[in-house]
């Protein structure tokens, strides 16, 4: 049964990375957006009206596609319900102004193209806000680009009666609003019975079984480096001499400390040594990284793997510290630092799409890219 809180995730909440790569498709229909209202009002309308408040249609629009332009960015993840209501606003300020421009008896309809812009405008942001907001804001949108219309027809009777004006004018937003808010209902459906289907073998359970091979690897280690050569020399042996025992004392301690030193390991210090960061440095003496739910530790599991296996990073230059935020008991704040051989422009094409998912799962990921290092920062609430 879906709860609350999944109800109001977006399919850039449930999939970063396909938001990320959807955002294009919404560069592509705010600039066209822009050009066609520029176009239209320049040389399509039937009456000459008020250039200025033409002028600020086309600026309108465009201000609104720079909202998407700017909240889309994976890096300002998740999109704010702020941004789709500013975005909505500006829309509607444009029907608004548009319908005032060329006040008239405009044969092509009145406001020609803000009905499209308007129905576009939602599908712009589809992949960034729940269906309940798409739908309330594609409805404000429909009302006021219905009303602009139906005020004109009002004024300036054209063989068309006042409501089907209105109606018309409002369809094409309707339509593209309904379309848009059964997409992100249905992929938020369909990714929440991915993740219940999922549980049934979980990252908690897929990291105890990661620990205890580990666990087992280290153990076979030290069996086949240390305990099977001594008892190959015990057997060619007639007495055990002091210095057997001795040995064998070391041995034993050895083993003794291997396994405390897994018992008091975390699942993420065991995942920066199965990477290949044997000599990175994790300080988390509480060990609060353990408190992160299923969700994040998969995202941050994921950007470890990324990192520490790239040709690029040097695993000895790892660096990890997990601590209480300052005066909180619930809030864990997470630092990490990576030694890059390479230059920012490629620190950012080799995990640009991680920072995406991190950003999405830690809101206030800070990320500081310089040549030759990247740093991490994030916090989160324990579970």
């Amino acid at each position: 049964m879906r709860n609350s809180t999944d109800a109001t995730r977006t399919a850039q909440q449930y999939d970063p990375l396909g938001a990320m790569g959807s955002r294009p498709l919404a560069i592509v229909l705010g600039a066209c957006g822009v050009l066609w209202a520029l176009l239209v009002s320049v040389f399509d309308r039937d009456v000459t009206g008020s250039p200025t408040l033409s002028a600020l249609t086309v600026l309108l629009v465009a201000a609104s596609g720079t909202v998407v332009l700017v909240a889309s960015s994976p890096f300002r993840a998740p999109f704010p319900r702020w941004a789709f209501v500013l975005h909505v606003a500006l829309l509607a300020a444009a029907t608004v102004t548009s319908v005032a421009a060329q006040w008239g008896p405009d044969r092509s309809a009145l406001n020609d193209f803000m009905s499209l812009l308007t129905a576009t405008g939602i599908v712009m942001t589809a992949p960034y806000r729940p269906w309940t907001d798409l739908t309330v804001g594609g409805i404000v949108l429909a009302v006021v680009t219905g009303a602009s219309w139906g005020i004109g027809a009002a004024a300036f009777p054209h063989h068309v009666p006042i409501g089907v004006a209105g109606f018309l004018a409002a369809a094409p937003t309707l339509v593209l609003t309904a379309a848009s808010a059964v997409f992100a209902w249905t992929f938020a459906g369909l990714a929440e019975r991915v993740q219940i289907r999922a549980g049934s073998y979980s990252v908690e359970r897929a990291e105890r079984d990661g620990i205890a091979a580990s666990v087992q690897q280290d153990r076979s280690t030290i069996l086949a480096r240390d305990v099977a050569p001594f008892f190959a020399e015990l057997r060619t042996r007639e007495v055990i001499t002091d210095a057997d025992r001795a040995r064998a004392r070391a041995i034993a301690d050895g083993i003794r400390r291997s396994m405390v030193a897994d018992a008091d390991r975390t699942w993420f210090e065991h995942a920066v040594t199965a990477d290949g960061g044997g000599a990175a440095v994790v300080v988390d003496p509480d060990g609060l990284i353990a408190t992160l739910d299923a969700d994040q530790r998969t995202v941050v599991r994921t950007f470890l793997r990324a990192a520490l296996r790239a040709s690029t990073v040097d695993p000895a230059g790892f660096r990890a510290t997990i601590g209480r935020t300052p005066d909180t008991t619930d809030r864990v704040d997470v630092a990490i630092d990576l030694a890059v051989a390479d230059s920012d422009v490629g620190i950012h094409r080799t995990f640009d799409p991680y920072f995406a998912v991190l950003r999405v799962t830690f809101p206030d990921l800070d990320v500081a890219v310089r040549p030759s290092a990247l740093a991490l920062r994030f916090s989160y609430d324990q579970h």
